[in-house]
């Protein structure tokens, strides 16, 4: 898959692997359309860049398909990234002081972190479907899990079911785009230091950075958006779930 001349759009794309990934994909001559919740950060990256910034929902199918629109106007959309965050909750299934995980609090991770990866890649991939193809192929989807959906931590519950949820729609997700020439692909990061920690950064990588295997540190959100660009130009990767860890493997705490 091209990326110049095709356009783009990254859902969270102001924030930390969402910018990187922006940055990238605009370098290798896409037209991109940065869709977050965050406005001042969208717009200074609408202003450096020359690429689009659009208020965007992931849970709203009115607020994506409004992201889509934008991009459809630039060029041809072909790829669509998510890496898009939001509130989660935590906590033990049954607490110490024996009152259950809160119900609500799981309503709302499951949502922003499943049902809204679901909402970008349905409503991406009708628009993709519409696109002529080249070479058989239309479009990519690169949604974003976690590792926690493999060794979700102590009181991390809500968080890896939602992101199993998207481990799980990868696969099922390729076969049915299939037919439509549209890959699937998602990245399963391990522990990332992003602008967003500021000052803890330093805290977070001296405890993590001796845990991971090799190399040595928490991972770098331009190497996030480096294996994005591989998957679009590599067009033999699909229905793939691919760990970014440094070989790390969560403990239990």
């Amino acid at each position: 898959m091209q990326l110049s001349g095709s356009s783009a759009i990254v859902v969270g794309g102001a924030g930390g692997l969402g910018e990187a990934t922006v940055r990238r994909l605009h370098g290798a001559g896409a037209k991109v359309v940065v869709a977050d919740l965050a406005d001042d950060k969208g717009k200074e990256l609408e202003t450096e860049l020359g690429v689009r910034y659009v208020r965007t929902d992931a849970t709203s199918e009115d607020s994506v398909n409004a992201a889509i629109a934008e991009a459809e106007s630039l060029g041809p959309l072909r790829v669509s990234v998510d890496t898009h965050g939001g509130p989660a909750s935590g906590g033990r299934v049954v607490g110490k002081d024996g009152s259950p995980l809160d119900l609500a609090g799981f309503r709302t991770t499951i949502d922003v972190y499943l049902t809204g990866v679901f909402n970008v890649l349905r409503l991406t991939a009708a628009a993709m479907a519409k696109q002529e193809p080249i070479e058989g192929a239309r479009g990519v989807i690169v949604s974003t899990a976690s590792i926690a959906a493999y060794e979700g931590q102590i009181g991390q519950l809500p968080y890896a079911a939602a992101k199993g949820g998207v481990v799980s729609m990868t696969l099922v997700a390729a076969r049915d785009l299939s037919p439509l020439g549209i890959r699937v692909v998602t990245i399963a990061p391990g522990t990332f230091l992003t602008p967003a920690y500021g000052k803890a950064g330093d805290q977070l990588e001296a405890y993590w950075g001796p845990q991971i295997p090799h190399p040595k540190r928490m991972g770098r959100s331009p190497e996030y958006a480096a294996l994005v660009e591989h998957i679009v130009e590599n067009d033999y990767l699909n229905g793939e779930v691919i760990r970014l860890d440094g070989a790390l493997r969560f403990p239990p705490k």
